[in-house]
């Protein structure tokens, strides 16, 4: 990798202070060159603790300047499309923050107008590129199971603290995401079993708000089929009881047992008995598909993560909300 690619970033929120923005100063074909956001005061604050050489006024200037050879957006969904668009128009590289937009159809927007421009554009759903998740990709590739016949995924967390204060949340605000905190964290797995098991077919669900502590969806079920016959159910409940993050594929010689969130082992229970894979999530964890959009750019190598890939997890969410 010669080519060095400066980067500027739109939003530097808590996602960008761990998750991603280091990652871009571990990938060495990569320089995390700018940054700007609404409060300038933050933007500055941002840039000195993490050695950023330039603050950007606008996302307007940062995507415009010649020294920025590639924009990675870190702002709420509602502003992905207009701030993709000019990226497209300046004619450079992008990533964007999943989800890659509030509804199918702009995320199709997004999709379309890069790829009649042939510029790639990558969509932080990171867990494709987790060593732990492709090490599920692969038992079942290896046939550890069998054949898989269904996958179910339960997700279950009570009201935080911001929810029962009625402060604002624009994780909750449905202009901005309409499924609530469904659109933030189901989109994850939602996406990840797109990789694991195949495009989907079919699907439905059923979207509530229970609480009435926001106006955003809180409850939401779903069920499914993958074009290759293999079948799905999944609820998410944002004011339950206890918190649980419980995946399981099952198959025709046994069953994985995972979780999208917590760090818990990989287990495979079959005839044989139970085994256990331990696989730590990185300290960054957006490095390894940071390092794979380096390796795209750089290298050509096919990216697991496409505006392609996100506008198919974008389709399955609507689905999902509008039946």
């Amino acid at each position: 990798m010669q080519k060095q690619i400066r980067w500027g970033m739109i939003g530097c929120g808590a996602v960008t202070e761990v998750k991603s923005g280091p990652a871009y100063h571990k990938t060495p074909a990569f320089e995390l060159y700018g940054v700007t956001r609404r409060d300038q005061a933050l933007a500055k604050d941002y840039a000195l603790r993490h050695k950023i050489p330039c603050v950007y006024a606008s996302a307007d200037e940062l995507i415009n300047c010649p020294d920025i050879d590639a924009v990675y957006i870190a702002t709420p969904p509602d502003s992905h499309l207009a701030l993709a668009l000019k990226v497209a128009e300046a004619g450079k590289p992008c990533c964007i923050e999943k989800p890659l937009a509030p509804t199918y159809q702009q995320s199709k927007q997004i999709m379309d107008t890069f790829a009649a421009k042939n510029i790639a554009v990558f969509v932080a759903y990171y867990r494709r590129s987790l060593p732990r998740f492709n090490k599920v990709k692969a038992l079942i590739e290896d046939a550890a199971i069998g054949n898989v016949r269904h996958i179910t995924w339960h997700l279950n967390k009570p009201a935080n603290p911001l929810d029962l204060s009625g402060t604002y949340n624009w994780r909750t605000d449905k202009q901005v995401a309409p499924g609530g905190y469904f659109d933030d964290l189901a989109s994850h797995g939602l996406d990840l079993f797109a990789y694991l098991l195949g495009d989907y077919e079919a699907v439905s669900g059923i979207a509530t708000n229970q609480q009435k502590l926001y106006d955003a969806f809180d409850a939401v079920s779903a069920c499914w089929q993958h074009k290759a016959g293999i079948t799905g159910s999944g609820s998410w409940n944002f004011g339950g009881f206890s918190r649980f993050d419980d995946v399981v594929i099952y198959g025709s010689k046994g069953e994985i047992r995972f979780s999208v969130f917590d760090e818990c082992d990989i287990r495979v229970i079959t005839e044989q008995g139970s085994e256990s894979f331990t696989i730590a999530n990185p300290d960054n964890i957006q490095l390894f598909h940071v390092q794979n959009m380096a390796e795209s750019l750089c290298n050509s190598h096919p990216h697991p993560s496409t505006a392609q890939s996100a506008t198919h997890t974008s389709w399955v969410m609507q689905q999902i909300l509008n039946s």
